[in-house]
């Protein structure tokens, strides 16, 4: 019976295609990465502000001006967040992040007051 011989150069070519896999599963500089944790927290609150505002449009809440002025507001916090992005290679800093979360606490604390500002809602 004949017993295969693992040589030196089997090994590394094991070695070098068993690798390649892995090189190509991470991200090039430049290319965006959707699953960053910090990307994904900022625009989820983006997105939650947005869904407030909707919401208070649709229940009376929010006028059309207040609407109109928060969001460009949300707009320009994508916008900061999307270079923000596209200057780090789909990453953006701690810094960056906690800027932004500066913004959109202010944000959020403003659409609370159009929400409650103690008018009720116009009947139905």
């Amino acid at each position: 019976m004949i017993k295969p011989k693992f040589t030196l150069t089997s090994l590394a070519l094991t070695v070098l295609i068993g690798s390649g896999g892995t090189a190509f599963a991470q991200s090039a500089p430049g290319v965006p990465d959707p699953g960053h944790p910090r990307v994904n927290e900022v625009q989820q609150r983006i997105d939650n502000q947005q869904s407030r505002v909707d919401k208070g449009i649709s229940d009376g809440q929010i006028n059309a001006k207040q609407a109109a002025h928060d969001d460009a507001k949300l707009g320009r916090e994508q916008n900061s967040l999307n270079q923000d992005e596209a200057k780090n290679g789909g990453h953006i800093t701690k810094g960056e992040q906690n800027n932004l979360n500066k913004r959109l606490n202010k944000g959020s604390k403003q659409i609370y007051r159009q929400r409650h500002n103690g008018q009720s809602p116009p009947a139905k």
